[in-house]
């Protein structure tokens, strides 16, 4: 895909895609973060070209996010923390521009500007913590409730970028990505995050006991897919977007999230349809607007 098709110039479509798409990820001013993060002179913890620096550049990231956040929603403590302190409902594109942040400055920044950016977030879930509707206290800060975050994370962004990403990832590689991905979730305070696909998913195994959908969960799934505040044009790619985050869940998080299971039409409709979307906005972020496969 490029610029122009049968001479016909596409590049304000691109232009107005990607300013779409930037408002709400990004915010205000994209050009000055992207400056602060990416030109910034420093020693930075992973090099250009690196498997967590593909990943976390990648237009899958897109249905990597919305599965990760589904899947988080299952832990009761997680679902908990975020249901009484977050403004998810009231600000969904403050708290999206945050994560994206986080994920840019200790991806691609230097090793001062990821720290600074880890000392934000601890110093945030230092007032996150409460009790949760079955009695538990919860506390974000928590070690525990840190790694299952890390974990559907870590997961996701694997799976969505092994399904729509731009290259293929090898056995190899996605491992690299989970040592690399593991230095930002042990300055998080995360204690033994995994650093194979394996063990990744010995992990995830270990947490299934304590996973299962609340009415927190349910509703914040709703929001998620259902409810979001976009314009009505906005809807019908976002929908897809959904559509194939929730084809990439293991089948297990269907039910108590009470999402559907239509394995035949996950296959033949949503998948390809998720794959031109993630094109469409891979090539509305490209400077020359051409897609790299």
């Amino acid at each position: 895909m490029s610029g122009s098709a049968s001479g016909i110039d596409l590049a304000p479509a691109r232009a107005w895609i990607a300013d779409q798409i930037r408002s709400r990820v990004v915010g205000t001013d994209p050009s000055a973060k992207s400056a602060a993060i990416f030109d910034a002179a420093g020693p930075r913890w992973f090099a250009e070209g690196s498997p967590i620096c593909a990943i976390h550049s990648d237009a899958s990231m897109f249905v990597g996010g919305l599965r990760a956040l589904l899947l988080q929603s299952l832990h009761p403590l997680a679902m908990a923390g975020v249901a009484q302190h977050s403004d998810y409902r009231a600000d969904p594109w403050g708290r999206l521009q945050r994560t994206a942040d986080f994920l840019a400055s200790t991806t691609f920044g230097t090793i001062d500007t990821a720290r600074e950016s880890i000392a934000i977030v601890h110093a945030v879930h230092e007032r996150v913590v409460g009790q949760a509707p079955d009695g538990r206290s919860y506390a974000a800060n928590d070690p525990h409730l840190l790694h299952w975050v890390h974990l559907a994370e870590a997961d996701s962004f694997l799976a969505a970028y092994r399904r729509y990403g731009s290259r293929p990832l090898s056995p190899a590689d996605a491992d690299r990505y989970l040592v690399e991905s593991a230095v930002v979730a042990r300055e998080l305070g995360v204690i033994d995050p995994p650093v194979t696909v394996a063990m990744l998913r010995r992990q995830l195994r270990e947490f299934r006991p304590e996973l299962h959908g609340t009415r927190e969960a349910r509703e914040a799934a709703r929001f998620l897919l259902i409810e979001p505040p976009l314009p009505l044009a906005a809807r019908p790619p976002y929908l897809v977007l959904a559509a194939a985050a929730v084809s990439l869940l293991p089948v297990w998080t269907r039910w108590p999230l009470r999402l559907p299971f239509l394995p035949v039409s996950e296959r033949l409709v949503v998948a390809p349809a998720g794959e031109v979307l993630t094109n469409v906005i891979r090539w509305s972020m490209q400077p020359d607007g051409r897609i790299r496969r």
